[in-house]
């Protein structure tokens, strides 16, 4: 572990020496740090941030419905978001959003109020359409429209065909029947 974080740290070194001497501007400098750091982890953005920058680059929304005591959410966390493929491909094409469905805090999405009801936050039973099941995965199209919700646990090599599938646009002219079939795991 020690050795890793060295590493690791000795990298940033070397690429803030090499960037120092190519006097690339602090902003420069900054953003190829984030694209570092962003390959190492997910992205996780609040509702409120990926609504912001929707405005500016539209991209696909990753939604991960989870609760704070689930199990299978757990293991989806350390086994399936720990994978650098995944982790590259998803902050590349989609804003990734966690989304802990008995939230407290209010939610304000697309001019709409979500609050608690019961124990869940109104935004999960409106993603889920009602049908409760954690974890859940949920993708929007850019214009936050056409939600697809894939209930329970995906492991890497489920995830894969169905990030590709809507991230790179083959849901609008293949059906799922027939990529499904020849899609390739590469993660």
């Amino acid at each position: 572990m020690k050795k890793a974080l060295l590493t690791n740290l000795a990298l940033l070194v070397i690429s803030g020496a090499s960037i120092a001497q190519k006097k690339t501007s602090p902003k420069t400098a900054k953003k190829i740090v984030a694209e570092v750091i962003s390959d190492k982890e997910i992205n996780w953005l609040s509702i409120d941030q990926v609504q912001e920058k929707m405005k500016k680059t539209p991209k696909k929304v990753y939604v991960d419905v989870y609760t704070a005591w689930c199990g299978w959410c757990k293991v989806m966390d350390q086994k399936t978001f720990t994978n650098p493929g995944l982790i590259s491909y998803l902050n590349k094409n989609y804003y990734a959003v966690k989304f802990d469905a008995e939230q407290v805090d209010s939610v304000h999405f697309l001019g709409n109020h979500y609050g608690l009801e019961g124990r869940t936050n109104q935004f999960a039973i409106q993603l889920l359409r009602g049908q409760m099941s954690y974890p859940s995965t949920v993708i929007l199209e850019e214009n936050f429209q056409n939600p697809q919700v894939i209930p329970g646990y995906l492991e890497v090599k489920t995830i894969e065909p169905i990030l590709k599938y809507f991230g790179d646009n083959l849901h609008k002219s293949t059906p799922w029947e027939e990529y499904s079939k020849t899609a390739k795991t590469t993660w």
